[in-house]
């Protein structure tokens, strides 16, 4: 039963990503903490698309040394590359609105 429990929270997870004034929010909805980037460290946001297990390793949260990677669902979304060279992929459903949204907030900053 409680393996059942898990698997159903975790096929029912969802990335939400918000663009403020200043940062990026970041949340595995349910399960992680709200992560924040910030907008003067974004250099460049292009929509991509993506085999999740063969150029990340699978959906999820995955970290290492040169990229982190957000991923809930789907093969689209959004690579940032951060002025320190770090690249963050992130899923999502809409990645020209969200691509378009950063890239607007990020010229107002």
């Amino acid at each position: 039963m409680f393996l059942w429990l898990v698997y159903l929270r975790l096929i029912t997870m969802k990335l939400i990503t918000e663009v403020h004034a200043g940062d990026l929010h970041l949340s595995m909805h349910g399960l992680w903490s709200i992560r924040k980037i910030p907008l003067v460290g974004i250099g460049s946001a292009e929509v991509v698309t993506y085999d999740p297990v063969k150029d990340h390793g699978g959906y999820g949260i995955r970290l290492s040394p040169r990229e982190r990677t957000y991923i809930a669902s789907g093969n689209r979304g959004v690579r940032l590359t951060l002025m320190k060279g770090m690249k963050v992929p992130l899923g999502s459903q809409r990645p020209q609105e969200l691509a378009q949204a950063i890239a607007a907030a990020c010229g107002s900053t």
